[in-house]
């Protein structure tokens, strides 16, 4: 038996669902913990490109149980098209199931998200836009309608109105927008409920009779480190926790239950949205890395801020998420340049040296990146596989992350594909 998280450990985006999925290849159930539509897994095999907004990667491998704990948030439209795409593919969904206790995102969700980023102006906090942050919001008012609710006819229609009349409210009087058509939303979310009620089971029983009958379970982890609410750079942040922690309480799992917890990173950094980015390049290199990288967001298609790799950054989720193991992601995409950056510390506005990253943007946003220089190299690595294969220049920069990041690289991926990975 195994347990395993995986975990992101920069602002998202680091090639977590190439990692989940050949963890998920061995596991007997799959589960994913928090978040919303607003993270997304792209996952390759060999020609087929599947790109996953809720539905665990788990669901590729027809005999995972795939389940979703009551720390996600749904916006049922999504989930059932996900499901309907899929099985257009020939990829069964009756291996799914999602907690009663999820909250569902609603179109007031949406449309609030919309509303408060608009009013927020040059202050703006960069959101999907996706109604997640309102949901969460809702959750912890107590207000909030869960996936039980909306799979019982009449107590979502009694639940809905409530809230409904009280959202249109504050669209109409505070942000002056356009008033929603509760009784067509009612109808709508109905019909979604009728067909997501197959789907429902309590996910902290299943994974604890998974756990005591010995089953390899794997948690993979949505969004990133940098973006949890409490330990990232608020308030450019999600509104759940993508922390190891975040995992147990949004499963309903214990934390004794891990053996492995795994943290994936990319060879340099990249983030979407606003906020300090101390190692961000605008140069000719930031693009070729870019469009080398394919860095556009799953979900968002927007185009991703590109950076050298920051150990501090790395570091910081050693720590606050317990790593026992590191992925380095997308090594591949250096090739071509002739040196490859390395932020050690920080520099201060005093001129104070730093090498912990700090708990406030504020103090982040006044600081400049350290850096090391290291040798570049030219060859496709993306053939190897085994690290004694890799250039010289490849094995130095891994061994030099290795011990900045105080944390042992286990995974090193050299290409898209799921095959194309390093394990040491």
């Amino acid at each position: 038996m195994a347990v395993n998280i995986v975990i992101g450990t920069q602002w998202g985006d680091e090639g977590k669902g190439k990692v989940i999925d050949v963890y998920a290849g061995r596991a007997d159930v799959v589960v994913r913990s928090q978040g919303g539509n607003n993270a997304g897994h792209t996952v390759v095999l060999g020609e087929e490109t599947y790109k996953l907004n809720l539905i665990p990667s788990g669901i590729l491998h027809k005999n995972a149980l795939c389940l979703i704990g009551a720390g996600v948030v749904i916006n049922p439209k999504t989930i059932l098209k996900e499901i309907d795409e899929l099985e257009k593919r020939g990829i069964t969904c009756d291996n799914l199931r999602i907690d009663p206790r999820a909250h569902v995102v609603m179109p007031w969700h949406v449309e609030l998200d919309g509303l408060s980023e608009k009013f927020r102006g040059e202050m703006d906090i960069g959101t999907t836009r996706r109604g997640i942050g309102p949901c969460y919001t809702d959750k912890y008012e107590r207000s909030g309608i869960r996936i039980y609710d909306l799979i019982h006819t009449e107590l979502f229609e009694r639940k809905a109105k409530q809230s409904g009349k009280l959202k249109n409210k504050i669209i109409t009087a505070v942000y002056e927008g356009q008033a929603l058509d509760l009784n067509s939303v009612i109808e709508e979310y109905k019909s979604y409920g009728i067909r997501l009620s197959k789907y429902v089971g309590d996910v902290s029983v299943l994974i604890h009779k998974a756990y005591l009958e010995g089953k390899n379970i794997m948690f993979e982890g949505a969004q990133a480190t940098l973006l949890d609410i409490d330990f990232g750079t608020y308030p450019y942040v999600t509104s759940s926790h993508p922390l190891s922690a975040g995992v147990f309480v949004g499963a309903g799992a214990g934390p004794k239950m891990a053996d492995d917890i795994i943290g994936v990173a990319k060879a340099y950094t990249t983030r979407v949205g606003k906020g300090p980015f101390p190692t961000e390049l605008f140069t000719d290199i930031g693009d070729y890395i870019r469009v080398k990288g394919g860095e556009y967001g799953t979900t968002t298609g927007r185009a991703r801020r590109i950076g050298w790799f920051d150990s501090l950054i790395v570091r910081h989720s050693v720590r606050v998420n317990g790593l026992t193991k590191l992925c380095i992601n997308k090594l591949d995409t250096l090739c071509g340049l002739k040196q490859l950056m390395i932020c050690t510390a920080y520099k201060k506005p005093d001129g104070t040296i730093i090498d912990d990253f700090p708990p406030v943007l504020e103090e982040l946003a006044d600081c400049e990146p350290v850096y090391e220089t290291h040798e570049g190299f030219d060859e496709n690595i993306c053939q190897c596989k085994s690290f004694e294969q890799l250039p010289a220049s490849c094995k130095r920069y891994i061994d030099r992350l290795e011990s900045l990041c105080d944390c042992k690289i286990a995974i090193i991926g050299v290409g898209p594909e799921r095959t194309q990975i390093i394990e040491r």
